[in-house]
């Protein structure tokens, strides 16, 4: 097997990964790119929204806090928090020195407002491609930057480890048959969630956990995976993908609607519309099991044409292909999954539980989201903590690794024990571990699933990317499964039939590390 050696390791090319390899490269630090598609297909270029940051004057960090906290429903980490909203402003500033186009009228930056937001503090870029905008500037810059090699198109199998910490990671380049590994001083996971496991999925194809899992396969914690959050509007067209609509679009004013032209969201919570994104799309399936439709409707017809082509120009693209239009007809939406909340568990500067191990963006988990993002805090995390886990590699005192002597060569891999071979596990995941959940439901997912978690040793060289591919799906399903089933209550992005309610005694984050689920030590809010 090839060995290739790097002193910063960052898998992943989403707008964490990049931020720390731009971080790592303009303090003289020599960086290594992985990145399982091309550099620029990444989660991150498809957040449409923008990136929520303390901008005006009327509003406050102060303000921006008790908004995530609120939408993290009693779990959020608060010195996560207080990082997110007091750093927030000045990585924006970074970004808008990297190149990044905010939209603007003359000087003044424009912000929008979106759910469970209480002030306009969402700054966004040609309307609604706030990341494709972001991941340009940084794809623009990175390519430029001597110091940052990027390799397109590995595909990483597992983390190479030593008795007493990571090692970097093992994988396929493609179009090569055999496998090459990457010893690194210090390894970034930047790789994204789990949201396209489901059947509907905002999230491009890659996002398959495959981070999550191999840290957890690595002896690292990972935490609140559990919390899986679902937007409420995707777009409903038979034989397509469910293509986000942006939370914007009610920020602006949008309403929901039944086919009957009922608005609804008034019966549910008192910010309609802007409430938080679980309970949005919990009210819209209760609506779609009343009236019987496989949808709801967007309404943004009174917000004029003129406005929603200059406001929403790549949406109003978007829907020409269906021949719909924001101006003259009602959207067709349905909750799909989108964002991980939970993933490998770090400290509030990156680093996992293992050492030499790192995290950032929505593989990481650092308690800010609690069990329920906020719109617009997840490009902000990326920049935030993406630039802390840059600064703790740099800063880390790590001892060098002697490959021939601490690596095994070939590596040793491993693959969950056989499930039933006509599992469908996007049917199984929509069936028991959607927006509703219930015991019996999330029991017979976790049977199923189960035997995905049992590691089987296997040398590396015994196994293909087909394989690492099917393994790593079906044990990131596993440990949603795991964390969901355990879970006996409702709070934010996790809701069970059958404990309907948050419960006190369950206002605690839960770790795994190996076979062991356990409460998290540390306050919560």
């Amino acid at each position: 097997m090839k060995t290739w050696r790097a002193r910063h390791l960052i898998i992943g090319s989403g707008v964490a990964g990049l931020t720390a390899a731009l971080t790592l490269a303009e303090a003289g630090e020599e960086v290594l790119v992985l990145t399982k598609d091309r550099l620029h297909v990444a989660t991150s270029a498809y957040a449409q929204g923008g990136i929520a940051a303390v901008w005006d004057e009327a509003d406050s960090p102060t303000d921006h806090a008790r908004d995530t906290l609120v939408a993290g429903a009693g779990l959020c980490d608060p010195r996560a928090v207080d990082l997110l909203v007091r750093e927030g402003p000045d990585a924006v500033r970074t970004m808008i020195a990297w190149g990044a186009c905010f939209d603007r009228e003359g000087d003044r930056l424009l912000l929008t407002r979106e759910g469970g937001h209480r002030h306009w503090r969402i700054l966004h870029a040609h309307g609604d491609a706030t990341g494709r905008e972001l991941e340009r500037a940084l794809c623009e810059r990175v390519r430029t930057e001597a110091r940052i090699r990027v390799i397109e198109g590995f595909l990483a199998a597992d983390l190479l480890t030593t008795p007493t910490r990571v090692a970097g990671v093992w994988g396929w380049q493609s179009g090569e048959a055999e496998p090459v590994q990457v010893v690194a001083e210090r390894t970034l996971l930047a790789s994204g969630g789990l949201a396209a496991l489901f059947r509907d999925t905002t999230n491009p194809a890659v996002t398959t956990g495959d981070g999550i899992v191999m840290a957890w396969a690595a002896g690292a914690t990972v935490a609140d995976l559990e919390f899986v959050q679902f937007h409420p509007t995707g777009l409903v067209i038979p034989g397509e993908p469910r293509y986000l609509l942006t939370e914007a679009l009610r920020g602006e004013g949008a309403l929901l609607v039944t086919r009957a032209g009922e608005r609804f969201m008034p019966r549910y919570h008192p910010l309609a519309e802007l409430a938080p994104r679980d309970i949005v799309a919990r009210a819209e399936l209760l609506e779609m099991q009343r009236t019987g439709d496989p949808f709801v409707l967007l309404d943004a017809r009174h917000l004029g044409a003129e406005f929603l082509r200059r406001r929403f120009p790549g949406l109003e693209e978007l829907l020409a292909r269906f021949s719909l239009s924001l101006a003259r007809d009602l959207i067709p939406v349905a909750p799909a999954a989108h964002y991980t909340i939970g993933g490998v568990l770090t400290d509030l500067d990156g680093r996992a539980t293992r050492p030499g191990l790192y995290a950032a963006g929505e593989v990481a988990c650092t308690g800010v989201h609690g069990a329920n993002r906020l719109a617009s805090n997840s490009l902000l995390e990326c920049l935030v903590f993406g630039r802390r886990a840059a600064r703790a590699m740099r800063e880390d005192a790590v001892e060098p690794i002697d490959s021939e002597l601490e690596l095994a060569s070939p590596p040793l891999s491993w693959e969950g024990e056989a499930v039933a071979t006509d599992l469908d596990l996007t049917e199984l995941l929509a069936r028991h571990l959607g927006v509703f959940r219930t015991g019996p439901g999330l029991a017979t997912a976790v049977a199923q699933l189960a035997p995905a978690l049992r590691q089987i040793p296997r040398p590396a060289t015994d196994l293909t990317p087909a394989r690492v591919t099917a393994r790593s799906r079906r044990a990131a399903a596993a440990l949603v499964a795991r964390f969901a089933e355990a879970r006996r209550e409702s709070r934010g992005a996790h809701f069970r039939e059958d404990f309907p309610a948050p419960d006190p005694a369950w206002q605690f984050r839960q770790g795994l590390t190996g076979d062991a689920l356990e409460r998290l030590p540390g306050d919560v809010a």
